[in-house]
């Protein structure tokens, strides 16, 4: 199973939840069968590391970010993941704009899927540090649901 995480610069959201559920993966022993990546919708830190405060959040809960880099999505993510999760409705319109017809991956919102009352993951950019810690509170719970699904799944 392949899941691809995208938010806008794939810089602070999406690397987050990828960071999160590479870790849950690997506690629940599925690793080895499941790939995740994250992107963006734009390309303006394509090659950056994630945020520092992302990176600074994360590690704080044992969620290691250093060594991911930005990418954009591309046509060719929807024949070659199974799962794109958008964090916010904005992402997920770019997203159905830029799907081909015969892409194959399902496409939705991450927290529509897999959260609670919201359905959207805040953009922490120009938030204070508390932003990214909500973004890793609500990024944690869903993943813990996503990994049940992938359980079924496999």
């Amino acid at each position: 199973m392949r899941v691809l995480f995208v938010c806008l610069g794939n810089i602070c959201r999406s690397p987050t939840a990828e960071g999160v559920l590479r870790h849950k993966l690997r506690e629940a022993g599925l690793a080895a069968q499941v790939q995740v990546a994250s992107a963006g919708t734009g390309d303006w830190h394509v090659g950056n590391a994630p945020d520092k405060r992302s990176q600074a959040a994360a590690l704080l809960r044992g969620y290691d970010l250093s060594a991911q880099r930005a990418q954009q999505v591309s046509r060719a993510d929807f024949a070659d993941y199974d799962l794109i999760l958008a964090m916010d409705h904005s992402n997920l319109r770019n997203l159905k704009a830029l799907q081909p017809a015969q892409g194959r991956a399902e496409l939705d919102l991450f927290l529509r899927r897999y959260a609670s009352s919201v359905d959207e993951v805040p953009d922490p950019y120009y938030d204070a540090e508390q932003g990214f810690e909500q973004v890793l509170d609500l990024i944690e719970h869903a993943c813990d649901l996503l990994v049940i699904e992938v359980k079924g799944r496999l």
